[in-house]
């Protein structure tokens, strides 16, 4: 029989909880900053936060006729690439099986989808600074 033990002290699992809870903050702020800055450029927020079993659709928007799905990355600074970078061709094919999944569960057959994203940046000093790109793919 073979025991495990993890090592490290308890401030250091407590911080990594931390870490986690400053993300998940971070990404809800991001989320709500960007909701506000479609929604001021006129877009009607329908969904945030929409989950099912195959994943998350961060927003999902009506642009006029124009179903919008869209996916929104925050960072604090750009140490690790910009906000925008974080999204690969894979997430773009998996947001939209997500879109395909989202209009199976509702009552909605717009004449066009469009996936967004938008990117923030919540530096620690200053404005946010938010950076919407249509149609990524």
């Amino acid at each position: 029989m073979t025991t495990h033990t993890r090592s490290g002290t308890g401030s250091e699992m407590g911080s990594e909880t931390g870490r986690a809870a400053r993300r998940q903050a971070l990404g809800r702020y991001g989320e709500s900053l960007a909701a506000r800055h479609l929604a001021e450029d006129g877009m009607v927020v329908l969904d945030h936060n929409w989950r099912c079993p195959a994943g998350e659709i961060d927003l999902v928007l009506r642009d006029g006729r124009v179903l919008v799905i869209c996916e929104v990355k925050t960072r604090s600074s750009t140490a690790c690439g910009s906000p925008l970078e974080a999204v690969t061709p894979t997430k773009v094919a998996r947001l939209r099986r997500l879109a395909a999944h989202w209009l199976e569960a509702h009552p909605v057959r717009p004449p066009e989808i469009r996936i967004d994203m938008v990117g923030v940046l919540r530096p620690r000093r200053g404005p946010s600074q938010v950076e919407h790109v249509r149609g990524i793919g």
